[in-house]
């Protein structure tokens, strides 16, 4: 079953998983109290695999039969592949190619797909601030000043440099820069790009406390989470507990001592009202410890930010904040850009981020024009005509209720997203959407696997993971320069071996020839 010519004897490298059922490609530091951990056996240490070599078909037909040997050995679930040469447009391999399937994080290839076809690969997000009144020579601005989201999921110190911080401290050195010093009305955040879902239906309670599904809106900032620093002082003396990024909307009570020595006893509260307290004590000798907390009102935690920004730059403003739209008449103020689209895309697919994925998928409703609520509806409304119209697949086999693949009612085929990889691949945005995906053993969450094998440095996929789902997606080039492009979905408890042989599989790929 297997093919003639066998050469290079592989391991499977396998990480045991986190115990919760969640997305494991976008791990969070959950807020725990701080503890000398002993370690003890893992209750959840995968179940041994016997190592598989991958072959080298000479034929298409040996491809066929070596790719359905290496799927009979996983148990139970169920197995959906593609395989399609771009280079010659024949089917290489099928199974359960038409079948409804949970994608996971593979989903972030249609979510990258559209974003690219509606924008393309250099469009720019703009947060903008504008004011409803005018601006006195004194720099008083007798009225509200704005900040209005546009979606940009970048609104953090991913891309720029200070930290969490950063991008309210860049817009307000530009609104300070031009000329406003008084407020006498209020800081007004506007997050109306986005229709009210900050939770897409289908992701699971157990989920929603979770870096990894974090809320969803048109103004987000810092992938919506606030870290709680703690930094010793001397013994005796308070501890500095500080929210990262500052912001006015989420109150902070500490309760924290510096002790002598090192560690830390910490824990923490969230009320009802959002207010965080911190409890305990840290070592003199500790470093600053973070605690990672989602926040369930992004909207009005990135205006609060925007807040502490301007006060810190000596701009009064009499009123706090709260949330509106902005008027038509509002006079822009000051914007900040986000990087290209690619950029962004490629952070998305290379460390999996849930969040962007989130902000573009109801970007691509709302369009270059911004004229659409940036809602699951109309996202999904805009990917089934894309995939309708210019890919030419039947969307009546296709359900999008997120654009991360975390929701538990997405559902793809392999064949869909192989029509999809060849439409990308011909595109003039698809060199940008193949440099954005995982290399095998190179880069992010294909970083260990496929090593020492011809699919090191070749393939380029999207992974996807949770505690039912195994995938992988994207493309490769065989050994004798064919272009491949690939889906691999399994649905079911046998992940180690689905992932063993996914592996397996996409070297095989590699070292096709015919």
């Amino acid at each position: 079953m297997f093919s003639r010519k066998i050469r290079i004897a592989i391991l499977v490298a396998l990480t045991v998983c986190a115990a919760t059922p969640a997305i494991l490609e976008a791990q969070t530091k959950r807020a725990t109290t701080t503890r000398r951990r002993v370690r003890r056996p893992s209750r959840n240490r995968p179940p041994a695999v016997p190592v598989v070599r991958y072959g080298t078909p000479r034929s298409s037909a040996d491809l066929a039969a070596t790719l359905g040997g290496l799927a009979g050995r996983i148990r139970g679930g169920m197995w959906g592949a593609m395989v399609v040469s771009l280079t010659r447009g024949d089917t290489l391999y099928a199974n359960n190619a038409g079948e409804q399937m949970l994608p996971a994080s593979t989903m972030k290839l249609l979510t990258s797909a559209i974003a690219f076809e509606r924008f393309g690969p250099t469009y720019q997000f703009s947060t903008d601030a504008l004011r409803d009144a005018p601006v006195g020579p004194d720099g008083t601005l007798t009225g509200n000043l704005y900040i209005r989201g546009d979606g940009d999921p970048a609104l953090s110190g991913k891309f720029l440099p200070g930290g969490p911080s950063a991008p309210m401290n860049r817009l307000a050195d530009l609104v300070a820069s031009n000329g406003i010093k008084h407020v006498t009305g209020s800081v007004i955040g506007d997050a109306s790009g986005f229709d009210d879902q900050k939770v897409p239906e289908g992701w699971l309670a157990r989920y929603l406390q979770a870096s990894y599904a974090a809320r969803v809106s048109a103004l987000s900032l810092n992938e919506n989470v606030v870290v709680v620093a703690v930094t010793p002082s001397a013994p005796g003396s308070p501890a500095t507990v500080v929210l990262e990024p500052s912001t006015s909307a989420i109150p902070l009570v500490a309760n924290v001592r510096t002790v002598a020595g090192g560690g830390a006893r910490l824990s923490f509260r969230k009320q009802g009202n959002g207010t965080i307290i911190a409890n305990g004590s840290i070592g003199s000798r500790t470093s600053t410890r973070r605690y990672v907390y989602i926040v369930e009102d992004p909207a009005s935690f990135a205006t609060g930010a925007f807040l502490n920004a301007l006060i810190a730059r000596g701009v009064k403003v009499d009123g706090g904040i709260r949330l509106g739209k902005t008027p038509p008449t509002g006079v822009k103020v000051a914007s900040l850009r986000s990087p290209p689209l690619a950029s962004m895309i490629a952070a998305m697919n290379r460390e999996s981020i849930n969040h962007y994925a989130e902000l573009l998928f109801r970007d691509a409703a709302r369009g270059p024009q911004r004229d659409a609520v940036g809602s699951v509806a109309n996202a999904s409304a805009v990917l089934d005509s894309f995939f309708a119209s210019k890919v030419g697949v039947d969307t009546g086999s296709l359900v999008f209720k997120d654009g991360s693949g975390l929701s538990t009612i997405d559902r793809v085929t392999p064949r869909a997203q192989v029509q999809l990889l060849g439409y990308a691949h011909r595109a003039a945005w698809g060199p940008w959407l193949h440099s954005s995906l995982p290399v095998a053993g190179g880069s992010e969450l294909l970083k260990r696997r496929m090593r020492n094998t011809p699919a090191e440095g070749n393939l380029h996929a999207k992974t996807g993971t949770t505690n039912d789902v195994i995938a992988l997606a994207g493309y490769v080039t065989a050994v004798n320069g064919e272009v491949l492009a690939f889906s691999f979905l399994y649905n079911g408890r046998d992940r180690w071996t689905a992932k063993a042989m996914i592996d397996v599989m996409s070297e095989t790929l590699a070292d096709f020839g015919r």
